[in-house]
């Protein structure tokens, strides 16, 4: 379906845009690119929902009360967001819609997994599994729906070989970002997995990951990434940056 016969996105709107991706196993990483996309290995994931789209500007301001977005416009992807604003939007999401809020938050307690000297927030955050509310993605499910879950294609980017096809990047944004879903999707109607905007998954990162991974059984069930690091995941690409991000 063309993204103009398509609503919006907002409070309103999102049940309507999650899709669920039925979980399987695939290849993760890759043999080219960057070294912390390496070695390709074998991965199992679990069944999830994600939304079609980016979060807007117009859900993010209908649920935090607050937009931070450089670039305004209901429609276009909320940005100057950190990792921490995000888990405290999936909690609000959580509770507006009616969910048990899928991250615990302790601001008091510093959290001796975060090895970023830099962090002065440190929250301890843990993943409460037996929640039904809204999350990040694991690195491992992110990467499995941008290639198109079980409808996967041998692309570099998310639903084409072609980045000027489905991505707002450095040579096609205009130096903005752009409304969401004007690209065509993947396999999955999943849009803007390849550019726009870079998106906060939940793993820590460790260039080496990828490596330990690989050395261990196959296929890696489920994993949610190191058990520490000094920064967490982002993927996907943005409106600056090259093509082969």
């Amino acid at each position: 379906m063309p993204p103009t016969q398509l609503a919006p996105l907002t409070l309103d709107t999102l049940q309507d845009h999650m899709i669920l991706v039925q979980g399987g196993e695939f290849t993760m990483g890759g043999e080219s690119g960057r070294d912390s996309s390496k070695p390709a290995h074998q991965v199992q994931v679990d069944d999830f929902l994600m939304c079609r789209y980016p979060i807007t500007q117009a859900l993010w301001e209908a649920v935090m009360k607050e937009n931070p977005a450089s670039f305004p416009h209901p429609q276009r992807p909320v940005e100057r967001v950190s990792w921490y604003d995000c888990i405290e939007f999936c909690n609000a999401l959580s509770e507006r819609q009616g969910y048990r809020p899928a991250y615990l938050i302790d601001r008091d307690r510093k959290d001796p997994d975060n090895k970023n000297k830099n962090d002065d927030i440190k929250w301890t955050v843990k993943l409460n599994e037996n929640a039904d509310g809204y999350r990040l993605p694991t690195e491992a499910e992110w990467e499995y729906a941008a290639r198109g879950g079980r409808y996967a294609q041998p692309f570099d980017y998310a639903g084409s070989p072609n980045p000027n096809e489905v991505a707002w990047w450095d040579h096609t944004s205009q130096n903005i970002t752009q409304p969401v879903g004007l690209r065509p999707p993947n396999a999955l109607g999943l849009y803007d997995l390849s550019g726009n905007l870079l998106e906060w998954v939940w793993d820590w990162y460790d260039s080496a990951y990828y490596q330990q991974l690989a050395q261990g059984p196959q296929p890696a069930p489920a994993p949610a990434g190191p058990d520490s690091g000094e920064y967490r995941g982002a993927r996907g690409g943005s409106w600056f940056n090259y093509g082969d991000y």
